[in-house]
């Protein structure tokens, strides 16, 4: 068991995000600049290096992994439960909780609320121990995140998980965030985070209402996350973007319109490039060679009409990888997560 030691703050934070699909995961991980590796489905690799995560979101098509590179030396350990590495400037951390059994009965739901709190109070508790205790990004990976109704449903009992173990927090500092749906039965909730010395700047889009001021009709924990992160002044990072998806205000739109969602969640984009480029005009206006994209899609058979969709829209200019994971929503279809910087 270990913590990051204290380490001298050094250059400022640089982050580049890669999607490797002719390197090896060991290769990779015995670059001293690399912070952590995501691997994708049931043909990603295990492996025991606490900078290693695999994700069990199943791609379609080539299977990438996904690489963070920061500056060197990359120091890395595990402390309980949590996996983490950390460069002087930035830490990874990632976490993984079963839920309790006996918490699933009468509609309850109440095991992934259980894990995500006990989730997310190790890990609050982990970063504000540590060097490194400015939240700029987080990931959850849930199974069956819309089974059960009403209030009982899974991803609304994770909200109230997660909002308890953050305890008070003050919603203008939240980070970006994804929460998406596993299809593998296993109920484990993933979490993995990105964290600083210093503070990013939350950016929100004008299309949307603010997740974290949704009305009550969504649960009664609204979702604690800002819709993009720009990294600390200073920092060789990209914009960190949210899991994003045809939200307008903050109702659903073209629920059935499989292509009309796609259109919508990337006019989101564009108006939430256009909020982060007010405070950070070196930001393209448009993605390209410098964007990474995770893209969620609910049904299978959906999968190659976005592949084409995609590359209709962006021909091979943006890097992207698509995964088949369950949406938040019900009615939603795909969902857009990434990265977005200069090429």
């Amino acid at each position: 068991m270990s913590r990051p030691s204290p380490l001298p703050p050094g250059p400022p934070p640089r982050l580049q995000v890669e999607y490797a699909y002719d390197t090896g995961v060991d290769a990779l991980l015995a670059r001293d600049d690399v912070l952590a590796v995501l691997g994708f489905g049931d043909g990603a690799p295990r492996v025991g290096d606490p900078r290693y995560l695999r994700v069990p979101l199943e791609p379609y098509g080539a299977a990438p992994l996904e690489v963070w590179h920061a500056s060197a030396p990359v120091h890395a350990g595990r402390d309980g439960a949590i996996a983490w590495a950390c460069d002087g400037q930035l830490l990874f951390g990632a976490i993984e909780i079963e839920e309790p059994e006996g918490h699933a009965g009468e509609g309850d739901n109440s095991g992934i609320l259980l894990a995500a709190e006990h989730a997310y109070r190790s890990l609050t508790r982990f970063v504000a121990g540590s060097d490194y205790p400015y939240m700029l990004r987080a990931w959850n990976y849930l199974d069956a995140i819309t089974q059960g109704e009403g209030d009982a449903e899974r991803y609304r009992r994770f909200c109230v998980g997660r909002a308890r173990g953050l305890g008070d927090f003050d919603a203008s500092t939240l980070p970006a965030a994804t929460a998406i749906g596993r299809c593998d039965q296993d109920r484990t909730i993933q979490v993995y985070w990105l964290s600083a010395r210093s503070p990013g700047t939350p950016v929100e889009n004008p299309r949307q209402v603010s997740a974290y001021r949704y009305p009550r009709q969504y649960g009664p924990q609204p979702p604690t996350f800002a819709r993009a992160m720009l990294p600390p002044p200073g920092a060789d990072m990209p914009l960190l973007l949210s899991g994003t998806a045809a939200v307008v205000g903050h109702a659903s739109r073209h629920a059935g319109e499989l292509l009309a969602q796609l259109e919508e969640t990337l006019a989101n984009f564009d108006a939430l490039l256009g909020a982060a480029r007010a405070r950070a005009p070196e930001l393209p206006a448009r993605f390209g060679p410098g964007t990474r994209l995770k893209v969620y899609v609910r049904d299978r058979d959906d999968l190659p009409l976005v592949a084409q969709a995609l590359d209709r829209h962006f021909g091979d200019r943006v890097p992207r990888m698509l995964l088949h994971a369950v949406i938040c929503r019900r009615e939603l279809a795909l969902e857009i997560d990434g990265v977005h910087g200069a090429g």
